[in-house]
């Protein structure tokens, strides 16, 4: 695995994003997918050996396509200038929480949680939160929690949701639309020996909120 291969292709697309170029250097993003195919599976080995309740995945389920929907973009460039992998029960498309990767030069990062879940999905988090606020807290406070990840990343409400009391002490814990934590990281550490020995440490941080999240949507 080439994690400067995937970097230097990732650069060349951003700066000659159309499909005459790309199909020009097919070559290349297959070699650049593959290297990140590699360290994607040996990711999802690792997350299972923690969290072993995401079964067993292939890179297939769990990496995102490289193609953007343009129909409702006014940004017309048909692809994206990363590559992302999400780790969870049902791989990408499962709709529960979960770990994942994105590689973008200059801006990588790993994420935890889930994001925009349906709205049946939503209400049951919220609903587990507000019985459980002492216990979502805990593992969103606690220090080496807090090392890792600012704080829960996402949209909020301006409002209190629908079916809870305005006046509950952790209303705001109750506003978001998406629960997610980030952990950026440097292009120099995509490039040391020890890469993903690192992920798995940052995404074993993450899996308190994960298990939360995800007894709440069954």
């Amino acid at each position: 695995m080439d994690m400067r291969l995937v970097l230097d292709f990732l650069r060349e697309l951003k700066e000659n994003n159309n499909r005459e170029w790309f199909n020009n250097n097919r070559k290349l993003y297959e070699n650049a997918k593959e290297d990140f195919e590699t360290i994607l599976n040996k990711l999802i080995l690792a997350v299972y050996s923690f969290d072993p309740k995401i079964g067993t995945l292939t890179t297939k389920e769990c990496i995102f396509r490289i193609f953007r929907d343009v129909r409702f973009s006014k940004d017309k460039s048909p692809y994206k200038t990363n590559f992302g992998g999400f780790i969870s029960r049902g791989g990408r498309k499962g709709g529960y929480a979960g770990y994942y990767v994105h590689i973008e030069p200059g801006k990588s990062f790993l994420g935890g949680g889930i994001y925009i879940p349906s709205a049946d999905m939503l209400k049951a988090l919220r609903k587990e939160i507000y019985y459980n606020a002492d216990e979502f807290k805990r593992i969103i406070n606690d220090n080496t929690f807090k090392k890792y990840f600012k704080n829960i990343e996402g949209e909020k409400l301006k409002r209190p949701p629908k079916d809870f009391p305005p006046e509950f002490p952790d209303i705001d814990l109750l506003k978001y639309k998406s629960y997610v934590v980030l952990h950026e990281m440097t292009d120099d550490k995509l490039l040391s020996e020890r890469f993903e020995e690192y992920c798995t440490n940052v995404f074993k941080k993450m899996y308190s909120l994960n298990q939360f999240v995800n007894r709440a949507l069954g």
